[in-house]
């Protein structure tokens, strides 16, 4: 039996807030990020849609708002995320539990036909460059010709100097908005003390958040690889701060 649909919104919702403290312009990005798979999909009468470190599916059930015709997958390695989104948004989302990057993670994926668009908000980062290299060359080849690869996440500018300004304006800009929300930490240990997800935290501990590799990659480093990797055309859509809309054009 799943979590019960009161539990599932009431842990979401507060997912959502905690993740706003770490991303004061999360809703812009989103929205941007939005514009640009559905005018990339447009004409199309099913697209397959990827997002890769979808948590319980913030991003994907927005997607899956803007595209009903579309089919998005919610890609995460934490079940209870998983378990938590499913039981919140509903079947407009298919999810899948995977670990980005391992090797034969998109077999898990099932997917019977070219991509459309993968997205990932704020999850790309944790992976090392060997593994990143990898990725992006995994989804080149199952992206259709046209399709786009969307990351939104935290990825600092070439020069040192301005790196470290866009550094600092992010941070001035989440300390004019940051309130009582609380953290990530935090958040897992409410959630492991309540009585109905304490249990399904127990069985999948050993499954939960792969080790953090991390990459130190500036955006024309991203670039590069996105390149290497197959697309034709890569660059900025938006930025604030260090973070930044990448799209890469298959």
């Amino acid at each position: 039996m799943g979590v019960s649909t009161a539990t599932a919104a009431r842990w979401v919702e507060r997912w959502e807030s905690q993740q706003q403290r770490y991303a004061v312009d999360r809703e812009e990005r989103f929205t941007v990020m939005g514009d640009v798979v559905e005018h990339v999909t447009l004409g199309q009468p099913a697209p397959l849609v990827l997002d890769l470190g979808s948590g319980p599916g913030a991003l994907a059930s927005r997607l899956a708002a803007r595209l009903p015709a579309a089919e998005v997958l919610a890609v995460d390695a934490d079940p209870l995320l998983l378990e938590l989104g499913s039981s919140y948004y509903g079947p407009a989302l298919r999810y899948v539990e995977a670990v980005i990057g391992e090797p034969g993670w998109l077999d898990a994926l099932a997917l019977d036909r070219p991509v459309d668009a993968a997205v990932s908000a704020t999850a790309l980062h944790y992976l090392g460059e060997r593994t990143l290299r990898r990725v992006y060359r995994e989804l080149a080849a199952r992206l259709r010709p046209g399709g786009v690869l969307v990351n939104g996440d935290h990825i600092s500018p070439d020069a040192t100097a301005v790196s470290r300004l866009a550094l600092h304006i992010g941070r001035r800009r989440s300390q004019r908005h940051l309130d009582s929300a609380e953290d990530w930490e935090s958040w897992w240990a409410e959630a492991a003390a309540d009585p109905e997800l304490a249990p399904r935290l127990a069985r999948c501990e050993p499954h939960r958040h792969p080790e953090c590799e991390g990459n130190d990659l500036t955006l024309s480093g991203h670039l590069a690889l996105l390149r290497e990797a197959g697309f034709g055309h890569a660059g900025t859509v938006w930025q604030f701060g260090h973070s930044h809309v990448v799209v890469a054009v298959r």
